[in-house]
């Protein structure tokens, strides 16, 4: 196979996945519900840049070092999961105040505090870059041309980045904030609990591997 075509077989495969549901669906969709357009085009780039440096550790190999010392991944597991958690707290105990949704931005504090919020999410899942590496492994050649070392970690950022925006838009539309406002406490307590769910999950996880 081609460069061209192994590039496209792993992008086509890396935007199934970022379309699964997941925490980082649940991140940008509410940022981009209850704060602004722009704060969800904010979290899109965080999930991009998180995608890319999940790319760019796969390729180095971090991998190998995962399956090599077990209690490291185990690890990574414990802590991603407890940062779900800690979203998910946060996502509850603020599920009961008003909120008013503006599209203008207040200083650019906000965007920037999406950006990280998006970002660390994305990184507190370290079974993504295994993920990222059963996909490079089973599709890159054995010796990786330096085109496609280049090319990828490009387009795993379009990919994520892309599709997160997409999101970012569709949610940040007028008719799905009036809903959102409408039921403001009800979807912002599901929200936590699907994120204290999926972090609970994955601590648990992690905990059963020791």
């Amino acid at each position: 196979m081609s460069s061209a075509g192994i590039f496209i077989s792993i992008m086509a495969a890396l935007a199934v996945g970022a379309m699964s549901p997941g925490p980082s669906f649940v991140v940008v969709s509410r940022i981009a519900i209850s704060r602004s357009r722009l704060d969800g085009l904010a979290a899109a780039l965080g999930m991009g840049v998180g995608g890319v440096v999940f790319a760019v550790l796969a390729l180095a190999g971090l991998t190998a070092l995962l399956s090599q010392f077990e209690w490291l991944y185990s690890l990574l597991k414990v802590a991603g999961g407890a940062y779900l958690v800690y979203i998910a707290v946060n996502i509850w105990r603020s599920a009961g105040q008003p909120l008013e949704v503006s599209d203008a931005v207040n200083g650019n504090r906000a965007p920037r505090l999406s950006f990280m919020t998006a970002l660390l999410t994305q990184l507190s899942n370290p079974k993504t870059i295994i993920v990222y590496a059963s996909i490079f492994a089973a599709l890159l050649p054995r010796t990786v041309p330096l085109s496609l070392i280049v090319a990828l970690p490009i387009g795993v950022f379009v990919v994520e980045a892309g599709w997160y925006s997409i999101v970012a838009f569709a949610f940040s539309a007028r008719h799905p904030r009036r809903l959102y406002l409408a039921a403001k406490s009800w979807i912002d307590r599901t929200a936590g609990a699907v994120m204290a769910g999926l972090g609970i999950r994955l601590i648990l996880a992690g905990v059963s591997d020791r």
